[in-house]
């Protein structure tokens, strides 16, 4: 695993736990990509290395796709609630 070269920003609540909760369940950026458009969200890997590094916004419909397929609830992924 590379290590980020750019500073974490500050566009969404949700980043940084979608990477911690991708990486404590195992699941590459490339699995999580394609579960997501199974879901019918399609972003690239460009795109989802922003979004956990807090770099670009994150819409409801990525936030739902992305509760669901890690398998937690919005609430956790924005920090109101706790796993």
């Amino acid at each position: 695993m590379r290590n980020r070269i750019s500073p974490i920003g500050d566009k969404n609540l949700i980043g940084v736990r979608v990477r911690a909760i991708r990486l404590e369940k195992g699941i590459l950026q490339k699995e999580l990509l394609a579960r997501l458009q199974v879901q019918g969200v399609d972003i690239g890997a460009s795109s989802l290395s922003k979004l956990e590094g807090q770099l670009r916004p994150v819409s409801d419909v990525e936030l739902a796709a992305l509760a669901k397929v890690l398998g937690v609830s919005s609430d956790e992924l924005l920090g109101l609630s706790e796993r």
